[in-house]
């Protein structure tokens, strides 16, 4: 007899107290139409609030919920990952615990599944965010996509239907910094898309603040692209080149005009602005030094407190 786990349903918590109960309740009545074998890994990420509890409760009431404890805030996709490792289904299911993705959609993207993708993620149609997120959402997608050489897709984000193959695969990246749009990409395995309504916010307001997105995109670049450290030889060349055409024709003016060079002023910003150049450029390098000293000291990228269950 197969034992094995027909799905896996990883959902990442995060000050998410109040919507935990109802999660739960929404994602049993929806898989129980598709499979009795089934399990649901709520992984907290340390939030400041009582969400650990909601998940001992919960755990408590339904074998199938399992919950898992970092010992401190590593991150959503750290997060995911986390839950990724734990998980055993035949298909494996992530989506976020705002309820935006909807527990009620998880049948498309098993459908579409089964019919060979080992990927199949949801675009969200008429997404039910304010403006400043749209706006900082398509300001971090287009600045990802232009380092990385990556087409990204502002309607895709965590709500993905999984292949066990894909899971292996991805695990198999050893990246220190984990951003699984990107990680998608990199393995390959066969991707499809399904669209899907995208609810508002259960409760609350998103924990994602604009300096997380920032830092997030930096640590992606970094991780997948070596696309700024090629602007700033580019850079550092047209400058050079610029540098020469302004020489060459002080020498003109000064040889066939009367033009004389008056004061430092000039000069000293001149010596300024190829300082911050250097700086600059110096900084981005040490950047990538310090991801590369990261991923050679090889320490764990999430560290689990407790689980239940």
């Amino acid at each position: 007899m197969n034992n094995q786990v027909e799905i896996s349903i990883v959902s990442p918590v995060y000050r998410a107290e109040t919507i935990i109960d109802n999660l739960v309740d929404r994602i049993v009545t929806a898989v129980s139409k598709l499979t009795d074998n089934y399990e649901i890994i709520l992984v907290e990420d340390c939030g400041p609030d009582k969400s650990w509890a909601k998940i001992q409760e919960n755990c408590s009431k339904n074998s199938k919920v399992k919950g898992v404890k970092l010992s401190r805030n590593y991150g959503q996709q750290h997060a995911i990952q986390a839950g990724l490792d734990i998980s055993t289904g035949e298909y494996i299911i992530t989506m976020d615990c705002d309820l935006q993705d909807q527990p009620e959609e998880i049948e498309k993207l098993l459908s579409k599944s089964k019919e060979g993708y080992e990927i199949v993620v949801a675009s969200r149609k008429n997404r039910q965010d304010d403006f400043f997120k749209m706006f900082l959402s398509r300001v971090f997608y287009s600045t990802l996509g232009y380092l990385t050489e990556t087409k990204q897709d502002r309607s895709v984000a965590n709500f993905v239907c999984y292949q066990r193959k894909a899971v292996l695969a991805m695990a198999e990246v050893k990246d220190h910094n984990r951003y699984y749009p990107m990680l998608q990409q990199l393995v390959g395995f066969n991707y499809a898309k399904v669209s899907i309504e995208h609810a508002e916010r259960e409760d609350g307001s998103s924990s994602y603040s604009f300096g997380k997105r920032m830092r997030l995109a930096m640590d992606t670049i970094l991780t997948f692209s070596d696309k700024p450290l090629r602007l700033t030889v580019k850079f550092g060349v047209l400058l050079s080149f610029l540098s020469i055409c302004a020489a060459l024709t002080m020498v003109i003016l000064y040889v066939f005009s009367d033009v004389e060079a008056e004061g430092w002023a000039s000069l000293a910003l001149l010596i300024s602005f190829f300082s911050g150049i250097i700086i600059s450029v110096l900084g981005m390098v040490g950047l990538y030094v310090g991801r590369t000293f990261e991923s050679v000291k090889q320490r764990p990228t999430y560290i689990i407190h407790k689980t239940l269950n």
